[in-house]
Order: C-alpha cells, then sequence, then structure tokens
C-alpha cells in the first residue's frame, strides 16, 4: 500500500461566532489518501490553513515530498524517519504540529488496515492488577472525561454565575469532574469561583482551576493558590507562560495543589523541562499538537516514570477527542481527558462533530471500539461548514 496524496480543508463555524465563545475557528482537516482507497483523518488545532498545506499538500510540500508515493508502514517508523528529517532544520513549532497530524492520520490508516481501533495498536488498555479496583481485571473498560467550563465574557459576575451554572447544568447530565476557568480576571475572582464550583458540585466532584497563563509574577499564583488548597483541586492550570519552568517550580515548593501545562507543549522534550525543572505533575498534552500519538505514546513513558500524570487537553472538537480517547485508554496515567462540552457552547459545528463521536453516558466514554481512530466526517458536514481560506 502506497500513500498517495494529502488533502486539507478548512471547516468551522464562521465569524459570526466568537472561538472564545466555544465556537469552532478555522480549523484545517487532514485527510491522507492511500493507493488501496483506505485514508486516515485529523483535525490541525490552530494551524494556518497555509501553513498545513505547504506542510503536507502536494509533491512540493515540506512532509508530503517525503511521504507522497512512499509505501505506508507502521506508523512509528514514518514519524521517526520525518524527525530525524528536520535534524538540521526545526522539530519545534509549526512543523510538529503539522506532523502530529499526520502521524493521527496514519495511525488511523494503521487501525483500518489491521481492523483494529488504534489502541489497542498503540498496547492496549492494559492496567496493574493491583491498582485496581478488582484484581482479576488488568485493563481500563471506559473513560472518564472532565469538562472545561469558560464563559461568554470575562465580567466578573458573568464568570462567577454562567460558569456555575454551566457547571450545575453539565453534573445534572452525569458529568463527575470539571475544570473552571478564570482568565482575564482578578485574584479574588480565581478563588471565589473555585469556592462557588465546589459548594454547587459537591466534595465528590473531581474540581481543576485554570487561569491561562494569567499571572506574571509568583505572589499573585501563591496568594490563590493558598486561598483555594481547602477547595480540593485537582490541579492548577498554566499560572505562568510555559517560556521558563523556574516560576513553576518556585509556585510547585510552596503549594499542594499539583500544577498543570502542555496544550501547546509540541514534543516529549518540553515536558521533560517542566517536570524535571519546573515540578509540573500534571502533562496535559494535544495529541495533535505535540507531535502525535506516537510522540504521545513516549511521553506516556516518561511521565510515568516520573510519577506523574497525563491528562490529553482538548480544547477543540471531538476529532481531536476521538485521538485522545486512544491515548488515554493506552496510557495508565490518564484518569481524565479535557472534553468541551457542546450543549452549554453556542457552536453548531461543535455539535454536529461531538454526535459523531463516543457519547459521555453517565459521565464516562467506553472504550473505542471502531478500526482506526474511529471517526468519519460526512461529505455534507464538510459541504456545510466549509470556510473557503
Amino acid at each position: 500500500m502506497k500513500i498517495t496524496g494529502c488533502e486539507i480543508v478548512v471547516i468551522g463555524d464562521g465569524r459570526e461566532i466568537d472561538p472564545d465563545l466555544g465556537g469552532v475557528e478555522p480549523l484545517p482537516i487532514l485527510t491522507v489518501q492511500t493507493d488501496e482507497g483506505i485514508t486516515g483523518l485529523s483535525e490541525m488545532f490552530r494551524v494556518p490553513p497555509g501553513v498545513a498545506r505547504s506542510a503536507l499538500v502536494g509533491r512540493d510540500s515540506f512532509f508530503g515530498s517525503q511521504i507522497i508515493g512512499a509505501n505506508f508502514v507502521n506508523p512509528e517508523a514514518i514519524w521517526s524517519r520525518l524527525y530525524e528529517q528536520m535534524l538540521h532544520s526545526n522539530r519545534r513549532g509549526w512543523a510538529m504540529r503539522c506532523l502530529g497530524a499526520l502521524d493521527i492520520a496514519l495511525w488511523d490508516i494503521f487501525g483500518k488496515l489491521i481492523e483494529q481501533p488504534v489502541y489497542e495498536l498503540l498496547g492496549g488498555a492494559e492496567r496493574n492488577p493491583f491498582q485496581t479496583d478488582n484484581s482479576k481485571r488488568h485493563c481500563a473498560l471506559d473513560l472518564t472525561p472532565y469538562a472545561t467550563i469558560v464563559s461568554d465574557t470575562w465580567e466578573r459576575k458573568v464568570v462567577l454565575n454562567q460558569q456555575i451554572e454551566r457547571c450545575e447544568t453539565l453534573a445534572q447530565e452525569g458529568y463527575r469532574a470539571f475544570k473552571v476557568e478564570a482568565m482575564h480576571s482578578s485574584l479574588q475572582t480565581a478563588v471565589d469561583l473555585v469556592r462557588e464550583a465546589r459548594k454547587t458540585l459537591g466534595p465528590d466532584a473531581v474540581l481543576a482551576l485554570d487561569v491561562g497563563y494569567g499571572y506574571n509574577d509568583h505572589a499573585s499564583a501563591l496568594w490563590v493558590s493558598e486561598r483555594i488548597e481547602q477547595f480540593d483541586v485537582y490541579f492548577f492550570e498554566t499560572p505562568f507562560a510555559v517560556d521558563s519552568p523556574v516560576p513553576y517550580a518556585r509556585l510547585a515548593d510552596k503549594t499542594s495543589i499539583p500544577l498543570a501545562m502542555g496544550e501547546h507543549a509540541c514534543c516529549r522534550w518540553e515536558f521533560v523541562e517542566m517536570m524535571d525543572q519546573g515540578g509540573v505533575t500534571v502533562c496535559q498534552p494535544y495529541s495533535s499538537n505535540s507531535g502525535g500519538l506516537t510522540e504521545c505514546k513516549r511521553i506516556v513513558e516518561l511521565v510515568r516514570s516520573r510519577g506523574a500524570l497525563l491528562i490529553p487537553g482538548n480544547w477543540s472538537t471531538q476529532i481531536l477527542g476521538m485521538a485522545n480517547n486512544h491515548l488515554a485508554a493506552y496510557s495508565p496515567v490518564s484518569p481524565y481527558m479535557e472534553y468541551s462540552p457542546a450543549q452549554v457552547y453556542a457552536s453548531p459545528l461543535r455539535a454536529e462533530l461531538q454526535a459523531l463521536a463516543t457519547p459521555v453516558v453517565n459521565g464516562k466514554i467506553a472504550l473505542p471500539n471502531k478500526p482506526g481512530i474511529g471517526i468519519e466526517i460526512p461529505d455534507d458536514l464538510i459541504d456545510r461548514f466549509r470556510l473557503d481560506l
């Protein structure tokens, strides 16, 4: 079987729906084609369409020139060859995001070829029998998403009222884990948001806080962390920019709350730096942004050897979400993965893509059971949401 081409189409909700309100911004969709008619699919979150095309479309593109016409082999072998070809080029940034999307599409093809879900090809959903609730069961049976909650604006009253209302709505649907977001907000608003969410959700729900790189100084982050510790916060996400591990290390030394980062980290080495030098214990790779499932598999092992957690991130659609499901199924250190529930956001495209994916039932997602990644995008959906970019 040979790889015959790569196609990029761009879909989105359009200009009338703000991405910060849950809308899907222009999203390149990659399809890798083969001479046997088997295709692979991936989304490319926050990759400019022109970059996506120059990297993948046509025999003169950066990656296309190396894979179009080539024999299909194990995705890990293709990943390694393409990565090593960039030794004197750029093994960060857009190149890694494009390689990550390509890798997911290749795993999709591999799973369809072998007629197995991708997580089985990664190594299966095996678990240590001494760390499960039933010593006779060595495998995971389902996955637990945490719902990311944002508000339509960052005015204090809207943050506190709308995010709590959305938590309550989803809790009534059976969701068991939540992350509230106090971005562009005062320090006091962040504390009040966590307090009100805990009050609403009760003591058993998982609750995390994201402030979106909102603090420049250690004192602000420490002030917030000291005041939210009493509310059993599962992790404190990106209090600082991730350009340096130094502020993370200083905060990690002062708080009992696990620190989290990783949505824009592009490879294993950034996670190693943040774990080893920054004291981060919750790693959040997007399976496409971080180099694909091949690289994320390696990140799992590095995280596991350090006694940390890997919780796949996803402020995008359930195209990425389905790839994350396979990563979380394979990983023994992934108790949760991020989920952006369409029912609380004004995004027609997000809702339609969510309906195509494995559903959340009573707060759980069943293990993938279709060959490949397990999601296909109908042509009519592409036609209705296609953007000319």
